[in-house]
């Protein structure tokens, strides 16, 4: 891990669905020794409440020593049990609003969903720590979606709330985010999909943020 923090986009990675706890520890112990990932999201996808703590308590220690933040979507409680950094609400701003009112300053608070200006518009005036852009599971495709990048741009330049880009499927979709102004780029299929090398794969994604990213303003 880099000593210091990238005045930079930074990458977000985002925990694949179907993988069993074992198989998510061995892919993210890799994906931490590639560099600088400033946050993992773990969805709880269409898992019980069980199997997600499992989960979660799995990567939960790694994420701890490479002082990476860990981010729950999906049971709050859980968050709680495994001492996670934060969690990602996914939906109405009413929901939001009760999850900032009741941990904001104790936990990192996220907002997903979003697929227009008015409805992130709606998200940011709650206040919450970051705005996501994407859909979890929908980066199929080597290059960001279009409307996730136009929704990218758009914040980054009007909204201090700083927002995170879903890229694509390829490590190198993070140049096209990082052009955005956004604070972060998440990747997850481009780290966990089948056949890659999670390691590699952040290792050559910081390489192009190092290498074309913007630096942000001190």
């Amino acid at each position: 891990m880099p000593n210091e923090t990238p005045n930079r986009c930074r990458l977000v990675l985002v925990a694949p669905s179907g993988a069993t706890p074992d198989v998510l520890w061995a892919q993210f112990a890799r994906a931490v020794e590639g560099g600088d990932i400033a946050s993992l999201i773990l969805p709880q996808y269409d898992l019980d409440e069980v199997s997600f703590q499992k989960q979660a308590q799995a990567v939960a220690p790694i994420a701890q020593q490479a002082g990476v933040a860990l981010v729950l979507a999906g049971d709050s409680r859980v968050a709680g049990r495994v001492g996670a950094d934060g969690i990602h609400i996914d939906g109405r701003a009413s929901e939001l609003s009760d999850a900032v009112e009741r941990w904001g300053g104790k936990l990192i608070v996220g907002a997903g969903g979003a697929t227009t200006r008015d409805e992130a518009l709606e998200l940011g005036e709650v206040q919450p720590d970051y705005v996501f852009f994407g859909r979890f599971g929908k980066d199929t495709q080597p290059e960001p979606h279009r409307r996730n990048l136009s929704l990218g741009s758009w914040w980054a330049e009007m909204i201090e709330v700083p927002c995170i880009v879903l890229g694509g499927s390829d490590p190198a979709s993070v140049e096209a985010v990082a052009a955005t102004g956004a604070e972060f780029v998440a990747l997850s299929s481009a780290v966990f999909g089948e056949g890659t090398e999670p390691g590699a794969a952040v290792a050559r994604a910081n390489e192009i943020l190092d290498a074309t990213a913007p630096r942000f303003e001190e």
